[in-house]
């Protein structure tokens, strides 16, 4: 197969972001088909521009995968945010017809959310090579909107984006969700035939994000991080990841300042919340927190595997996680053979499916203490079979087994396209 993966948000695995795209497409080419990856020149957790020039598109080739940089304007803001989403959208377009004339024409499109955009116009893209299009679900938005209080669900701006919503998913040949739950949003509106809708739910499939488990363990090898807090004897806890409003990294100073000085806090990562954090270490003399900064992907595994316990941390008011969990964090977590704390309690728990660590059931300063205590205090065998569980567990979310699902998926929607 020929496939053209459009994803806003596509990352290189070299640089921190989302990297389905090019984790999986690299799989997708050991089996012998060919991807092309076409994402936005600015990189959104990186905040860094690929496209320097005046160029429109830049190509390069990551593990054997084509990356299609398009050309689109950084933010700092929200308007400009929202130009940046128009830009991909609509110079997908001409970048697809540039591509198609010199390189090659796919068999199917992939074409990721969250943001109706880069879906609405691979649909276009597909019709017009009479192709096939995959909406794959990453977020649910315009539902993160209404949840934030940024939109008004029946306002005008929040029925129209619904509209674009439905139909993308009414006019894909499949719909592919990154969580276990996610197609219960679609009978939840009633936009399925049983309810009078459209949208055919035996087209919907499941694949989540997930980690490769043998490069993980490479990586985790070759790249050690020196750093003396991860040498510590104390209890140490260690967040990685964005740190952002939806990651209430607040409420995990909170936290530490209950646990005490015998338990070590790590935070590493950056986000537009940094500054306000770091102040508030130093105003309320919270001595057992570090904050690490941005660190290169390659590390993680390392600073993971040194931790006691790996917290996962989320506001439970700006995100509804009944539907489950896909970050690529719970499963890096989950590699690194340490128990993992969730603040938020999620439907289709994999935490608690395999014993691998605990979610709260309240999200409380006070619940959250007490859950990493029960870890802290579990006894040696206990810990260590707690470890062993998040080892089995990030194996059944493998990168080549989810890989070879999705490319299951991939034949038989072309295959249904053709009418075979």
């Amino acid at each position: 197969m020929k496939i053209w993966y459009f994803h806003h948000y596509a990352t290189p695995c070299e640089i921190a972001g989302l990297h389905r795209p090019f984790e999986f497409g690299s799989y997708f080419n050991k089996s012998g088909n060919q991807i092309a990856v076409f994402t936005s020149s600015y990189l959104h957790y990186a905040g860094e521009n690929m496209i320097k020039g005046k160029e429109k598109v830049l190509l390069h080739e990551y593990d054997g995968v084509t990356s299609v940089f398009v050309r689109t304007c950084g933010y700092q803001n929200r308007i400009n945010r929202i130009m940046n989403m128009i830009q991909f959208g609509q110079r997908l377009f001409g970048t697809a017809k540039w591509f198609a004339k010199n390189y090659w024409k796919p068999d199917i499109i992939v074409a990721s959310s969250p943001h109706p955009l880069t879906v609405l116009s691979a649909l276009e893209i597909a019709k017009k090579y009479k192709i096939p299009c995959i909406c794959e679900v990453r977020d649910l938005w315009p539902e993160v909107f209404f949840l934030g209080g940024v939109v008004k669900e029946k306002g005008l701006i929040g029925k129209f984006l619904l509209h674009c919503e439905r139909l993308m998913y009414e006019k894909a040949d499949r719909l592919v969700f990154l969580k276990e739950g996610d197609h219960i949003y679609i009978s939840e509106h009633k936009w399925d035939t049983a309810n009078g809708g459209k949208v055919d739910m035996s087209k919907c499939a499941y694949i989540n994000n997930g980690v490769d488990i043998q490069l993980f363990d490479k990586k985790m090898a070759e790249y050690t991080y020196h750093d003396e807090d991860l040498e510590s004897s104390k209890f140490t806890i260690v967040y990685c990841g964005t740190i952002r409003p939806v990651n209430n990294i607040g409420m995990l100073l909170d936290v530490a300042k209950k646990l005490g000085d015998d338990v070590l806090v790590l935070i590493y990562g950056m986000g537009n919340c940094v500054g306000e954090l770091k102040q508030r270490v130093i105003d309320e003399h919270i001595n057992n927190v570090r904050f690490k900064g941005y660190v290169d992907n390659k590390y993680i595994p390392y600073i993971l595997s040194k931790s006691s316990l790996n917290i996962l941390n989320y506001s439970g008011s700006t995100y509804n996680w009944s539907r489950g969990n896909s970050s690529n964090k719970l499963f890096e977590y989950l590699a690194s053979r340490k128990p993992v704390v969730s603040t938020v309690k999620m439907g289709y728990d994999i935490i608690e499916r395999y014993h691998c660590g605990y979610s709260v059931d309240e999200c409380s300063v006070e619940n959250i203490v007490k859950l990493i205590n029960r870890v802290k205090n579990l006894p040696l065998d206990e810990y260590a079979e707690m470890c062993r569980c998040a080892r089995t567990a990030a194996e059944k979310y493998d990168i080549p087994i989810l890989a070879q699902r999705y490319e299951r998926i991939l034949k038989d929607t072309i295959k249904q396209f053709k009418g075979e």
